[in-house]
């Protein structure tokens, strides 16, 4: 798919001899949502962390906008890396700095910003995801759902072009995951972002998805529109949305 932003292929990756990946193809559209489901174990976080960097694969090819990032040393992949803002399922927040500092901590390690020009763009990104006035909280005096935005608006903080949530509402009440659900659809359609999300969350996975593809065995299995997928009569796809939505 040669207009891919994010693609692998025949992508294989194994822990202590076992295989996760099995020769995965996968292309991901520029400024499309796509949402991987399946079940735990089955790879999905290990898919998020080969977009980034932070594991490589065994054979085959992870390619960000083009780029095989495999052979990448890591100098070469802070380059990309600046691409990508990630969201991770814990938010991953610095307890020991501020709200603000938390959110600036990108910003001062990879550009020649200001200090004036950061607490702009921080307050910038903290207007985005709704929490205007919390600079100077520190994060354990935040709710989930709020940690949650504070970790968001660090990863758009440098303005990516790709942002990868691990399973973003995991651990949230209803109503703070209807807020995330509606602020990764709008980073998307703001910021014209391609977001790849990693859930569990049926009920998510059909709000926010353009696409959603079923990991099975190291592989895509389905990959379809919420529409495709709620309406397959594969019995793969028909006993995972059960039991997700039970």
């Amino acid at each position: 798919m040669s207009d891919a932003i994010i693609e692998f292929r025949q992508v294989h990756k194994m822990f202590n001899h076992s295989p996760v990946l099995a020769g995965m193809d996968l292309a991901i559209r520029p400024a499309e949502t796509l949402t991987i489901i399946g079940g735990s174990g089955t790879g999905k976080s290990v898919t998020l962390k080969l977009i980034v960097g932070l594991l490589k694969s065994e054979a085959g090819q992870v390619l960000i906008e083009g780029e095989d990032i495999g052979p990448l040393t890591e100098d070469q992949l802070l380059r990309v890396r600046k691409k990508i803002g990630m969201v991770f399922q814990s938010s991953a927040l610095f307890d020991s700095l501020s709200v603000a500092d938390n959110i600036a901590y990108p910003l001062r390690e990879h550009t020649i910003m200001s200090e004036e020009e950061i607490l702009e763009r921080v307050r910038e990104t903290l207007s985005l995801v709704g929490l205007q006035g919390v600079e100077d909280h520190d994060p354990a005096d935040l709710s989930g759902g709020m940690r949650k935005r504070v970790a968001l608006a660090r990863a758009i903080a440098l303005v990516p072009r790709i942002i990868l949530y691990d399973e973003p509402t995991t651990g949230l009440d209803p109503t703070n995951t209807e807020k995330i659900n509606e602020l990764i659809v709008d980073m998307d359609e703001k910021l014209g972002v391609t977001s790849v999300v990693v859930t569990h969350d049926m009920r998510s996975a059909f709000k926010i998805s353009d696409r959603i593809a079923l990991l099975y065995q190291g592989k895509i299995a389905f990959s379809g529109t919420p529409r495709e997928i709620e309406s397959s009569d594969l019995p793969l796809v028909r006993q995972f949305i059960a039991g997700s939505m039970t």
